[in-house]
């Protein structure tokens, strides 16, 4: 059940950081690294299921276990390295399979994975801490 509410948690921390990412911030860079493989429309069921799967991901292998130890240590090392090796195997295997799949848009995205898997469950991990008492 723990993992559940803290990926209800996770849920709405991530979708809004990246909706944030790849729609504001990040918008032009993916266009112009994506050319005409970027769909002009979004497929929201699978970008549903995908930040469901995450957020359950991450409270299940990285804040749980950190929230158990009391370390917040624990939980900054675990969540970037976490969103390295789960954006790695999207990018890298894109990288190695697709025929023009850019350099920049991998390197970019690597450390994306890192910073909104880290901010995702370091403010999880906080909420827990305050108002539910993990």
């Amino acid at each position: 059940m723990q993992t559940l509410i803290l990926a209800g948690i996770a849920f709405p921390i991530m979708f809004v950081l990246d909706l944030l990412w790849i729609g504001v911030v990040g918008r032009g860079f993916y266009k112009a690294q994506l050319g005409s493989m970027l769909r002009p429309d979004v497929v929201w069921g699978a970008a549903l299921l995908f930040y469901i799967i995450f957020a359950v991901a991450v409270a299940y292998f990285v804040v749980a276990p950190a929230l158990a130890a009391h370390s917040l240590p624990k939980l900054l090392l675990s969540a970037a390295f976490f969103g390295l090796a789960t954006y790695a195997a999207y990018d890298l295997t894109n990288l190695a399979t697709l025929t023009g799949w850019p350099l920049p848009l991998t390197i970019v995205d690597l450390m994306w994975g890192m910073v909104v898997t880290t901010v995702t469950s370091f403010a999880t991990y906080l909420i827990a801490v305050k108002f539910l008492n993990y």
